[in-house]
């Protein structure tokens, strides 16, 4: 990690922990995860790590970064719904749309034809069905309901959404596409390039909710609670206690997976940022393992 590079990048609260990135990259090596990955057409990729120790000890005020190819952008499959639901958020707080407002499911949006968890009682959406915009929000982050996805986008609006990423020097993290076939895709849109970013910004767009400081308090607290009632466990929370409480979009589709979290437990409140290039259930142990690992770092500072 080039040090002067990647402290430019940093948001001015924040401080680089050299000793935590070196930990981090001694496991990932013995994890074997410092090389390039085949993602078949789209060439080869790396990984991306970032962690932000928001209560680094008791005497630090400044909350401390680490990571491992932090900067290196990546697919990030569902994990791009959170900046969807944070720029949706920002436009209801602003008066532009209410929380409670309905709308209609319109095609091609209603692209799903199975439930991405299985066990949510909620059925699919389809089009004709009038939902609040809420209930769309809940279902595109707590289940990754790409049909919610879809409308929350032409709600928010890609311009509008980009424009509120930027505001935090998210370049290189634009939302470009929705989720459904480039055929599909709304007039302009059909051939931009898939929407990337990377464990830079999802750790500090997570660290900014964490803190209030994404939008409004209002809109950070609102995310939260939709990041909180997430269903997909099975990546990094394998790896922590049963007394972490967990808030995080998950994602995984082909060659990668991720999941970008904020852990409370106890003194230990931090967040971590995950992009990996490898399919979900292949990478489910790595998960596990970095998960407990990191805890373990932080809670024996």
């Amino acid at each position: 990690m080039a040090k002067g590079n990647l402290e430019m990048k940093l948001p001015a609260d924040l401080t680089v922990d050299y000793k935590f990135t070196e930990y981090l990259e001694k496991r990932c090596s013995e994890l074997d995860l410092l090389h390039s990955y085949d993602v078949g057409e789209d060439g080869t990729e790396e990984i991306s790590l970032a962690v932000i120790n928001l209560n680094p000890s008791p005497t630090a005020s400044t909350p401390t970064f680490a990571g491992v190819n932090a900067d290196n952008f990546i697919y990030p499959c569902s994990i791009y719904k959170m900046y969807v639901a944070g720029a949706l958020l920002s436009l209801i707080d602003q008066g532009k749309y209410d929380l409670y407002q309905q709308v209609t499911v319109e095609s091609p949006n209603d692209v799903d034809r199975s439930k991405e968890i299985p066990t949510d009682p909620r059925p699919l959406l389809a089009a004709g069905d009038l939902v609040t915009i809420n209930y769309l929000l809940d279902l595109m982050i707590t289940r990754s309901d790409n049909t919610a996805a879809n409308c929350c986008i032409d709600l928010a609006t890609r311009p509008a959404i980009n424009k509120i990423l930027a505001k935090y020097n998210y370049a290189g993290s634009e939302v470009t596409r929705k989720y459904l076939s480039r055929s599909k895709e709304d007039e302009g849109y059909a051939d931009v390039p898939s929407t990337m970013t990377c464990a830079l910004h999802t750790s500090d767009f997570l660290y900014r909710v964490a803190t209030n400081q994404f939008e409004s308090p209002w809109v950070s607290k609102q995310l939260m609670t939709l990041l909180g009632r997430q269903l997909d466990k099975s990546k990094l929370a394998l790896g922590l206690p049963a007394s972490a409480m967990t808030y995080h979009k998950t994602g995984w589709f082909s060659y990668w997976s991720g999941d970008c979290m904020i852990v409370s437990d106890n003194t230990a409140n931090y967040v971590i940022s995950l992009i990996l290039p490898i399919p979900d259930e292949d990478a489910k142990p790595i998960y596990k393992q970095l998960a407990a690992d990191i805890h373990d770092y932080i809670i024996n500072l």
